[in-house]
């Protein structure tokens, strides 16, 4: 996709309406002081009537940390959109509400966009359990829903045609990706460390599937509830023979865990392989975690940019404001969770072709069905300053995309890519074919 420059409008917070920038100097004051109709407002300033965005943002519980970076990332995008001159020559008119990481809340704000805010499509939904909760909701409603999320189920078919994940891999695509490498320079023999929820669960399932079908096999399946906040005693329950540690853990201890893990193993340890989630937001050479020199870890975008990166990461980067070691400019101890936020940007880019390529005009249902018509006829995006992490392919049937996965190792506190998979390594043949339900 072509480039796209620019800087925005932004967005409103819960209860406030985003004003539309280049108001005239009398109409412009009115329509800001909220002293005329909202429809008045935008003929009196000659601005299109905005595409409402809702973004159902983890502000608060277990997803936090994620949460503020999804929301600085799609603030980022929005901007850019914005000053670009918009979706199909709209702006976006972005409503965060806060979901509290919590399914049922996740239900409710999902009611809320539709009832309250009268939105034409929600995104930015991250942990697997408040997007199954959130999603039913979506579909009764009729309301475009994308999710940012990485679980698999999306693609197994078990949520409704209005749900998509366009922007970001699930668990399934990535782990088959991964598994020969792991097998071929790692070990066959592994314990698995796991959240004990649908992404979790997502892990053991196709992990396990894949590690068999490359010859290796589960020496234990240790599940840990997603809020704990001690484990050694679940380290010792690892078998003396496992050749590899697979570790996945999400949630506000995580800086815990892998402290723990190495004060466990010391010296010793198996070959370690985990998933960035481990430690998103979370400095690799923070003290406690030297152990994990030499170990290895699955990315979905590379957090330190090294000598491959491209022209679109550090574009990317600097439109968000993040340094080349993956943190906050503004404060190196900021640390983000570079390898999920990019499916908010990516998501909202994604939106905004199919609102374009669909001729998506009125939030009716007739409209909805063409936008969804248009994004299963999607077959992917190509790699561009709209989709930094790189190129996507896209099965309709499923609503999913594909794309590459890295796999990059601890050297003196920073991580290395050391492995970029094919986007093909990753496919698998659809379980589900949404296109087939009604609208």
């Amino acid at each position: 996709m072509a480039e796209t420059k620019g800087t925005a409008i932004g967005n409103r917070s819960v209860g406030r309406r985003t004003v539309i920038k280049g108001l005239g100097a009398v109409a412009g004051a009115a329509a800001g002081s909220g002293l005329l109709p909202v429809a008045m407002r935008y003929i009196q300033v000659g601005a299109a009537e905005p595409i409402r965005i809702g973004f159902q943002v983890h502000r608060t519980g277990i997803g936090a940390a994620y949460g503020r970076w999804y929301e600085r990332t799609t603030n980022a995008a929005v901007k850019l959109i914005n000053d670009a001159g918009g979706i199909a020559g709209r702006p976006i008119e972005l409503i965060a509400e806060d979901d509290g990481t919590d399914p049922k809340r996740g239900a409710e704000v999902v009611e809320k966009f539709a009832t309250q805010h009268n939105v034409d499509f929600v995104f930015g939904t991250l942990f697997s359990h408040v997007v199954i909760g959130s999603a039913p909701a979506a579909g009764e409603l009729k309301l475009p829903y994308f999710v940012v999320s990485e679980g698999y189920h999306v693609a197994s078919g078990a949520l409704n045609r209005y749900v998509f994940q366009p922007g970001i891999t699930d668990v399934r695509a990535q782990v088959t990706s991964m598994a020969p490498w792991i097998t071929g320079n790692l070990g066959k023999k592994v314990s698995m460390i796991f959240p004990d929820y649908a992404f979790g669960h997502d892990h053991r399932d196709f992990f396990s599937k894949a590690l068999e079908k490359q010859g290796g096999s589960i020496a234990a399946l240790i599940p840990v509830a997603p809020t704990e906040t001690s484990f050694t005693k679940y380290f010792a329950q690892i078998p003396a023979d496992t050749e590899v540690i697979y570790h996945v853990m999400v949630g506000p201890g995580v800086l815990t865990f892998v402290k723990e893990m190495g004060e466990h193993f010391g010296s010793t340890r198996p070959q370690v392989f985990g998933f960035i989630d481990s430690l998103e937001a979370v400095d690799i050479a923070s003290p406690g975690l030297e152990f994990l020199d030499g170990t290895y870890f699955w990315e979905a975008f590379p957090r330190y940019a090294g000598a491959n990166q491209t022209a679109f990461d550090k574009f990317y980067r600097e439109k968000v404001g993040v340094n080349e070691a993956g943190a906050s400019v503004e404060d190196p101890k900021d640390v983000s969770t570079y390898s999920h936020m990019f499916g908010c940007w990516e998501t909202l880019y994604a939106i905004k072709a199919a609102v374009e390529s669909s001729g998506y005009q009125a939030n009716t249902d007739a409209d909805k069905a063409k936008l969804i018509e248009a994004l299963e006829a999607t077959t992917g995006y190509e790699e561009s300053n709209e989709h930094p992490q790189g190129a996507k392919k896209f099965v309709g049937q499923i609503h999913q995309c594909f794309a590459h996965q890295f796999i990059s190792k601890v050297e003196g506190g920073k991580l290395n890519v050391v492995h970029r998979t094919d986007i093909e390594d990753g496919m698998y043949e659809p379980e589900a074919d949404y296109t087939k339900q009604p609208l």
